[in-house]
């Protein structure tokens, strides 16, 4: 088999637009978490400029914007991410952006019925011409169930029945039933997504076995961790993926950075990354590219420089080096 046989055979497949812009086998892209500003000291961001800045990231040719799904603020949390609803923004970043993808990291599946999901996210898939991807989650704030008159300890058992409305959503007129209801194949629920299917990266464990992880997700949104490690998860997720006959399947990692002025700066850890200097910015990205992570999304939350500034630094200094075609 020659080589380049053998890389189609385990390259990504192209589920949509965003997919295929962000997740190249063998390489790793870079994506920014929205809000794209600094707000270590409280939980709640200005959103000062935020359609300006998601712009600029798409100028400078980051692969991703990635977007909160947090229903309620809990002050214990710490995070109420980018406070508007991630789908009506969705749809205000569809229209304000032609190429970068437009991820959610990730949609609280438990606390929405997955036909409102698929509604609303196949409307954005559509809208931006197939540059939605969409995480799910199982949740992790128990405050939130309550509001909702809904037990957190089953949501595991609502997180798989949610997926597979989703998906089973994407048929036309699906004829299925599980715990949410059922489809009889006498209606069809629109828009389809734009390439015919939306691709969904579960987050951590969701309350799944990595088994089903492997084989019912389109990619894998897990956690900075120590590299030994993440690199056995990594291995571990994609041996199941190719045991299930399903080939390779992305996998990809936030990560939060406040970048220093001194380019030489070493780590020191903040929450969910580093306060450190370009050079090791930079060594922590290859580190990571080495270990089978295809995207990260780098977090500025606690970045103490000016958003644009360190934006355009990254885009100057880092950039080159992991972007995908």
């Amino acid at each position: 088999m020659k080589a380049g046989d053998e890389q189609a055979i385990r390259g990504f497949p192209e589920v949509n637009r965003g997919y295929g812009r962000v997740f190249q086998f063998g390489r790793m892209s870079l994506g920014l978490v929205v809000p794209l500003e600094s707000y270590p000291n409280s939980p709640v961001p200005t959103m000062e400029r935020h359609l300006e800045r998601v712009r600029l990231a798409e100028e400078l040719g980051f692969s991703a914007v990635w977007i909160r799904d947090v229903p309620f603020h809990v002050p214990s949390f710490g995070d109420a991410g980018q406070t508007f609803d991630p789908f009506v923004y969705l749809g205000l970043l569809a229209g304000a952006t032609k190429e970068i993808a437009l991820g959610v990291a990730s949609v609280v599946l438990p606390l929405r019925h997955p036909a409102h999901v698929a509604k609303a996210a196949t409307t954005a898939d559509v809208l931006s011409d197939g540059r939605l991807l969409l995480g799910v989650a199982s949740g992790d704030r128990p405050d939130e169930y309550p509001a909702l008159s809904m037990n957190f300890e089953d949501r595991g058992a609502r997180f798989r029945a949610s997926m597979e409305y989703i998906q089973r959503s994407s048929e036309r007129f699906p004829s299925f039933e599980n715990d949410y209801g059922r489809l009889n194949g006498q209606m069809d629920l629109l828009p389809k997504p734009a390439r015919g299917k939306l691709p969904l990266l579960i987050t951590g464990g969701s309350q799944q076995n990595m088994e089903w992880i492997a084989q019912n997700g389109d990619g894998w949104m897990t956690y900075p961790r120590n590299f030994t490690i993440q690199s056995q998860a990594i291995q571990h997720y994609r041996k199941l993926s190719r045991a299930a006959g399903l080939g390779e399947k992305p996998v990809m990692q936030p990560f939060h950075i406040d970048l220093v002025d001194d380019p030489t700066a070493s780590p020191r850890p903040i929450h969910l990354g580093f306060r450190l200097g370009m050079n090791s910015l930079r060594d922590y990205l290859r580190e990571v590219a080495s270990l089978g992570v295809n995207h990260v999304a780098l977090n500025l939350r606690f970045n103490q420089n000016n958003a644009e500034d360190t934006m355009r630094r990254l885009a100057e200094e880092i950039l080159p080096e992991f972007k995908i075609n």
